[in-house]
């Protein structure tokens, strides 16, 4: 955890593979989120100056990485795997397998694929991101958006599935300057 860097009482961790190595927190970062990284695999890594807010989760299977001076609002997911097998017999099978044996060690045939949120990307209230997304640099998602395909740099999506909503003006801090 970087210098500065706060988890607040909400903040849960489950580092289910004990490596420390597996979760990676910048500077002056405020967590009120739950990390997960899954025994079988996965990796969190937060930049610098961000904020996770009360009741998201972050899971990964694979990989997330979140840049710097990103938002995550409250009541949001961001999740690198199905947790689970899409065939329904393995999913049973491995249900009962943890339930005896612990988390399994494998992924088996757990689909997974990494996330990776861009420097000031905004994600608002209640969204969720799936497995194998980009989402670029100053990116805004709008509230209750399901993000299932990569977002260009500087623009809005919203909805389920995210669509395209508008450009967003770079240049608006330099704008702002410049008018002063």
């Amino acid at each position: 955890m970087g210098k500065n860097s706060k988890p607040y009482e909400q903040t849960e961790v489950h580092n289910i593979a004990n490596d420390k190595t597996k979760i990676q927190i910048g500077e002056n970062t405020h967590i009120r989120s739950e990390l997960l990284v899954f025994l079988y695999g996965g990796q969190i890594m937060i930049g610098d100056n961000c904020y996770l807010g009360h009741n998201s989760f972050i899971w990964s299977g694979n990989s997330i990485k979140i840049g710097n001076d990103v938002f995550i609002s409250h009541n949001c997911s961001v999740i690198d795997t199905n947790s689970h097998e899409i065939d329904y017999s393995q999913r049973a099978e491995t249900y009962k397998d943890r339930l005896k044996y612990g988390n399994p060690k494998q992924e088996s045939n757990i689909q997974t694929a990494p996330i990776i949120i861009e420097d000031h990307a905004w994600l608002s209230f209640n969204v969720i991101v799936l497995k194998g997304v980009t989402i670029g640099k100053g990116a805004i998602i709008a509230a209750g958006s399901v993000v299932t395909k990569d977002v260009p740099a500087f623009t809005m999506v919203a909805g389920n599935p995210a669509k395209f909503v508008k450009n967003i003006d770079k240049n608006i801090t330099t704008d702002l300057k410049n008018s002063l």
